[in-house]
């Protein structure tokens, strides 16, 4: 019996996109007809489809599908959740781990969901500010929270494969909202994704 991977994707695209690799191959000096180039334009197609998959993800959905009345208003903490997203600039990989925090006001969510929210922001081309903005936004809107906070932490190959080449740079990006503004708050937040928890 052979193995048979199925996943599903837009033919009309993929075949738009196979031909679109097929022609980069030939641009870049190689045979895209030889033995190990064959099926390369149907793996590219089909992998940028699924790393791009979150333009048909809707994040609003995704947090109301588990959306719970709860009296708590104490800070939810949701933290080292990796993400791995595209740069828009030359569609190279960013990767490392996103810190979410809210204050409900009256609702709370599914912790999986914080994390699948990252999920439909990241699987789209990206840069990491606005990245980190829209997931604020989708919890603030969705959940009207008392505050949001975001805090990420990411490696960009755009910056250590090509251009500066800089092996160990790291960018950090924030954003507040509500309590998160304040302060006291704020310091809170940063304390208890700075430190170690055990």
């Amino acid at each position: 019996m052979s193995y048979k991977r199925t996943e599903e994707y837009c033919e009309d695209t993929l075949q738009q996109m196979m031909n679109c690799y097929k022609s980069v191959l030939g641009g870049l000096g190689e045979d895209p007809g030889r033995e190990g180039l064959i099926k390369t334009p149907e793996r590219v197609a089909k992998a940028m489809q699924f790393l791009t998959q979150g333009y048909k993800m809707d994040a609003k959905a995704i947090l109301e599908s588990a959306r719970f009345q709860e009296s708590y208003s104490e800070m939810v903490l949701v933290k080292d959740i990796e993400l791995y997203s595209l740069c828009e600039h030359h569609m190279l990989p960013f990767f490392g781990k996103a810190h979410i925090a809210y204050i409900p006001n009256g609702w709370i969510t599914g912790l999986s969901k914080i994390g699948r929210v990252v999920e439909v922001f990241s699987r789209r081309l990206q840069v990491q500010e606005r990245l980190t903005h829209q997931i604020l936004d989708s919890i603030q809107s969705s959940l009207n929270p008392l505050g949001v906070a975001v805090v990420i932490e990411a490696q960009h190959l755009c910056m250590m494969m090509r251009g500066v080449q800089k092996q160990n740079s790291v960018t950090t990006t924030s954003a507040f909202s509500g309590e998160f503004m304040n302060h006291v708050t704020r310091s809170e937040f940063l304390r208890l994704i700075s430190g170690k928890l055990n």
